[in-house]
């Protein structure tokens, strides 16, 4: 779904196996930050600490994640217009200490559907909402949720359906 994609056992925003390659990979532990699919994470943020998010930015086309894609949208476009390299990112607002945490990550070579971004950005949104980041972590919790949110037909405004697949699921 979108950005979100299953690596063997875990669940990963992001391609690591690209040139220079970034994502995150929810762990039963928290979210890590991997580079250049490592073994060892550059970085693991606990569930316990996630006040808000993780929320997903994504470009539809990997060429908008560009840093020349950027340029070129930034002086063209309008300013709601995603690009550069923060058109793949995951934003999370973490406690003890308070801070916000943007990390890019790397576009697949695929195409995101606009509608997969719209409810994956929710279905991050509504189980943090709901004090649940910790099912992120459990691949076949997530993997259900991932099915029953895909089936929605209403992406637009997400947020209520979301909420009665993740109610539905148990936290």
């Amino acid at each position: 779904m979108g950005p979100l994609e299953l690596v063997g056992d875990r669940w990963a925003i992001g391609d690591p196996d690209r040139k220079e390659g970034s994502c995150r990979v929810f762990t039963a532990d928290g979210m890590e930050h991997h580079k250049l699919a490592a073994s060892e994470p550059l970085a693991v943020v606990p569930w316990p600490r996630f006040v808000d998010g993780p929320r997903v930015k994504a470009t539809a086309r990997a060429w908008s994640a560009t840093r020349a894609a950027g340029i070129l949208i930034d002086t063209f476009a309008d300013r709601r217009t995603i690009a550069g390299p923060r058109a793949c990112s995951v934003h999370v607002y973490l406690r003890h200490p308070y801070e916000d945490v943007l990390v890019n990550c790397t576009h697949h070579k695929r195409r995101y559907l606009f509608r997969h971004i719209s409810l994956l950005d929710a279905l991050l949104k509504k189980t943090t909402e709901a004090k649940a980041a910790h099912r992120l972590g459990d691949p076949e919790w997530l993997g259900e949720a991932v099915t029953r949110v895909a089936a929605l037909r209403s992406w637009l405004r997400p947020d209520r359906s979301v909420g009665e697949v993740i109610a539905d699921l148990g936290t």
